[in-house]
């Protein structure tokens, strides 16, 4: 295992500019009034988030090989140290921390790094906590969190852009105890979901699931859902967006047959992390909101996502869908970054992870 420590001064705001491929700070990004957003740190292909102890954030890769710790040491809101703690990994993307130790999913194996708090220097070797799962790459990156049960779960995306495989595994979210052991399959018929959070009043389980390509521009739209219980079915194959079947494996179901979405949201926005805001630093009306990083289109001829999304809840009905943070899109389909992740900071901050530009920003209110 390579081991490779790095901290990073990073330069000041006033001193970034633009390189002709982005702004090397978010100033093209729109936020509702009070907000404001900054580069918090700087991490190559920065995909999933997880918070650990004293404020460090890990940072999971899809494109890169590596996991980094990230911390603001003195305070200033601008991430100093950047580690590197695991490298040599197939596709890291998802990164969940518990008691210490922080676990690691790679296509096939779920890894442990244990006692990494005090160790960013100096990181523990990963040990394998199970190795059985598929090794399709096609929807093989894994997000990975521990819920209110103490289990963690794991979700093992479609192998395809659309099919029906045999075996239970696919399409599903998967979870299991912190040892590997009693795997079982929680949620079944979600294409790929690659973000998931419990809701912090009811510790109920919501997870965004991206529909499947080549049914147009519009069809079909993303997911949010929300699965309270073990045993449910969100149709995939065979119904999407709640309420259109596919035409080749709906032929004999009903959508009906299936638990609907909360809530569609935009159509092949790439809907990705999600976390409920449950900071105080925002205002009161944000508290127990979802926010959602949107990756944005691939092949939609007019693109969509690229954003920051916001959902309000009322009990458990998901009541509005619209739009908190946008700008990585420019006019004429351009693209500078890619939203991935967000993560609700200790002092109620909201961090966004983007794989396409390699950073972290930071966005705060200030009334």
């Amino acid at each position: 295992m390579r081991r490779l420590f790095v901290t990073c001064l990073l330069l000041s705001l006033a001193a970034c500019k633009d390189d002709g491929i982005g702004p090397a700070y978010p100033s093209e990004i729109k936020l509702p009034a009070g907000f404001k957003i900054a580069v918090y740190a700087e991490v190559p292909s920065a995909r999933s988030l997880a918070l650990g102890a004293d404020g460090t954030v890990f940072v999971g890769t899809r494109e890169g090989d590596s996991v980094h710790a990230v911390r603001d040491e003195d305070g200033d809101h601008v991430a100093e140290t950047i580690a590197v703690v695991a490298s040599d990994l197939d596709t890291p993307n998802g990164v969940a921390y518990r008691d210490g130790d922080l676990y690691i999913a790679e296509v096939s194996r779920i890894l442990k790094l244990p006692g990494i708090d005090g160790r960013l220097d100096d990181p523990p070797a990963p040990v394998v906590v199970r190795d059985d799962f598929p090794r399709d790459t096609h929807h093989g990156w894994k997000f990975i969190a521990f819920g209110p049960d103490g289990k963690l779960y794991v979700p093992v995306g479609a192998p395809c852009n659309v099919c029906d495989p045999d075996d239970e595994r696919y399409s599903s979210i998967m979870r299991m105890n912190p040892d590997g052991s009693e795997l079982e399959v929680y949620a079944a018929g979600i294409r790929n979901t690659v973000g998931f959070a419990w809701h912090p009043a009811t510790k109920e389980l919501w997870f965004t699931d991206n529909g499947r390509d080549k049914l147009g521009d519009d069809v079909p739209r993303d997911e949010l859902n929300h699965a309270p219980k073990a045993g449910m079915h969100f149709g995939f194959p065979y119904c999407h967006q709640g309420d259109t079947l596919d035409p080749e494996f709906g032929a004999g179901r009903k959508c009906d047959e299936f638990t609907a979405p909360a809530r569609q949201l935009g159509p092949h926005v790439a809907a990705l992390g999600m976390r409920f805001y449950t900071g105080e630093m925002f205002p009161a009306e944000y508290r127990g909101d979802i926010f959602i990083a949107e990756h944005g289109s691939w092949n939609r001829t007019d693109p969509l996502g690229y954003r920051v999304t916001r959902v309000r809840l009322d009990g458990a009905r998901a009541v509005s869908y619209d739009v908190f943070a946008e700008g990585w899109l420019r006019s004429g389909g351009e693209a500078w970054g890619r939203p991935v992740d967000v993560l609700v900071m200790p002092d109620g901050a909201l961090l966004v992870s983007d794989d396409e530009a390699g950073k972290l920003y930071r966005i705060d209110y200030r009334a």
